[in-house]
């Protein structure tokens, strides 16, 4: 499948006047879920006439030695077309790659946790190679021929390539019907799995894909690039909804959202409304979205009360439920970044704002406090309504014992805030700042810059399967970006869809950004979150649920 890696980068800069950025070929590595159904055709675009640009001519840069006969072959099916949001914004969609005869339906066997672990319950995607041996082994004595194939996590910027497991897989099948069938062969012998599409293993950028890149230049643009989310951050909205609500004239998803919230460090202009996953990858937008710089951030928020100084573990969230780990203590089973992980914590206070909505209830202790700042009551309980313009502080475990020691009615506790960037530099909470913690990063300074070990998309411990499907195996991505023009892209690239779009591994991810001309790149929610969509148009992209976009926690929007 290398033949195919290096051509989608040199149509994407061709098509969008970026410079030609060719990474070199790396090691066969994989990507995540079984291909859906391809949906109904997404609405096109008519706001203004359409500039269409077909690949592969004379003018177009070529691959890396060696690749140049089928890169000129791929990029002869590649078109662009751009439309005119609005002056300054534009839209790119992009088709890129093609099938071919290696994209096949499989029957991907799962591995016990151990060695000797039982068969029929298996639920790991991968495992060592004596694991892969026993059970492929087993496999091929009920009659079936299976493989043993080598999965390798390519390098990041915080973590060499290398090994990250070994699979097995059973057949190779045009139609994704026979390796159902084959896989119902597979379980009634004994053995658990799933059916997956090989394009979508993760090691073929030249595999199809659907790319979609708003680009807004605010030195025609006047509008503004920013945040929003529904009527309270406890709870769920559509793009579209918000879009027609804000008079937005595009958008797309943004955090990653758990318990119907955003989830990680969230500040909207100038308030912190998330806690923040300690050291994980963010990106900051000032001056109206002028301005983007991607970077690490922690926070740390205090409470004095009654003499003593503590931290809060939390703001905006369920106490005791830490999503992707990294607070700021006392998480189990770990306190570093785990992206998709529940942590827990038994004791803790958390700080819900009045944009909050409904408070979680439950055992524990609470302070409310008015506007001014000043405490209107202590309850033995949780789930009071917080005031407008004020607050309220919950606490369990052995925080509740605290809270109603310290905080008293009529008092006027003091909390402090500070963020960080990577380099410990306090960051300005300032009526015009926006901070969304996503990630990872993925483009610094215009080079391939992923931090994946530190912003948690390793997983500790021997159990490799979320590593493999969700940073290594292709997803739909979401992503934001800034180019050597200082014009912010938003970028959606569609996954999960066999033969339309097969989705990016998160390297590959940053390696079309840079390509797109990116010099500073996020990533943002993606899977079934990635949404985009204009005023005009509508849903741009095909979202990869079967009921289409998805309720999110907050989005990105562009507002003239």
């Amino acid at each position: 499948m290398q033949r195919k890696s290096l051509s989608i980068l040199a149509a994407a800069a061709a098509v969008l006047g970026a410079a030609v950025v060719v990474p070199g070929a790396e090691a066969t590595s994989p990507a995540s879920g079984s291909g859906s159904a391809e949906s109904a055709a997404a609405p096109e675009s008519a706001v203004a006439p359409k500039a269409t640009v077909a690949l592969g001519s004379a003018a177009a840069p070529s691959a890396a030695s060696g690749a140049r006969s089928a890169t000129r072959s791929l990029l002869l099916g590649a078109t662009s077309e751009t439309t005119t949001v609005r002056p300054g914004v534009t839209l790119t969609s992009m088709s890129l790659g093609m099938r071919d005869a290696d994209d096949r339906w499989t029957v991907h066997v799962y591995l016990p946790a151990s060695v000797d672990g039982p068969l029929k319950s298996a639920g790991t995607a991968l495992g060592t190679k004596a694991t892969a041996d026993r059970v492929a082994d087993a496999v091929r004595d009920k009659g079936f021929a299976p493989r043993v194939e080598r999965v390798v996590i390519p390098a990041y910027a915080d973590r060499p390539a290398g090994t990250l497991g070994w699979t097995v897989r059973v057949g190779r099948y045009a139609a994704e019907a026979d390796a159902a069938a084959v896989l119902n062969q597979v379980r009634a012998a004994g053995f658990a799995g799933g059916t997956r599409y090989t394009a979508q293993d993760g090691t073929d950028l030249g595999a199809p894909q659907k790319v979609h890149v708003l680009r807004v230049d605010f030195r025609t643009f006047d509008g503004t690039v920013g945040t929003d989310f529904g009527p309270a951050l406890n709870g769920t909205e559509k793009l579209t909804d918000l879009m027609a609500s804000t008079g937005a004239i595009a958008g797309v998803n943004g955090q990653w959202f758990y318990n119907n919230a955003p989830g990680g460090l969230y500040v909207k202009d100038g308030k912190l409304l998330g806690s923040a996953t300690q050291g994980r990858g963010g990106v900051k937008i000032t001056r109206g979205g002028r301005s983007v710089d991607v970077d690490a951030f922690t926070a740390h928020v205090t409470l004095r009360a009654g003499g003593e100084t503590v931290e809060i573990d939390g703001v905006n969230r369920v106490p005791g439920d830490v999503w992707n780990c990294g607070g700021v203590g006392g998480d189990l089973p770990t306190e570093k970044a785990q992206h998709d992980l529940r942590c827990t914590d038994g004791s803790e206070l958390v700080r819900f704002t009045s944009e909050f909505g409904r408070t979680p209830t439950g055992a524990g202790a609470e302070a409310v406090l008015d506007a001014t700042g000043r405490v209107t009551a202590v309850n033995t309980s949780r789930g009071a309504a917080v005031p407008a313009g004020g607050w309220t502080i919950q606490a369990i475990g052995d925080r509740a014992d605290w809270l109603l020691e310290h905080v008293t009615v009529g008092t006027r506790p003091a909390v402090t805030e500070r963020v960080e960037d990577s380099r410990g530099r306090r960051v300005a909470l300032t009526p015009d700042t926006t901070i969304l913690q996503v990630g990872p990063t993925l483009v610094r300074d215009g080079r391939v810059s992923v931090n994946a070990a530190a912003d948690g998309l390793i997983r500790e411990g021997t159990d490799q399967t979320f590593t493999y499907n969700w940073t290594v195996r292709s997803n739909p991505r979401s992503m934001i970006g800034v180019d050597g023009q200082g014009r912010m892209m938003l970028v959606v690239v569609d996954g999960r869809q066999a033969g339309h779009s097969e989705g990016l591994g998160i390297a590959r991810t940053a390696e079309l950004m840079q390509a797109l001309g990116a010099r500073e790149a996020m990533n943002l929610d993606g899977g079934g979150s990635s949404v985009m969509a204009t005023a005009g148009a509508g849903i741009v992209n095909r979202p990869s649920d079967a009921a289409g976009q998805r309720s999110l926690g907050n989005v990105l929007l562009v507002r003239p």
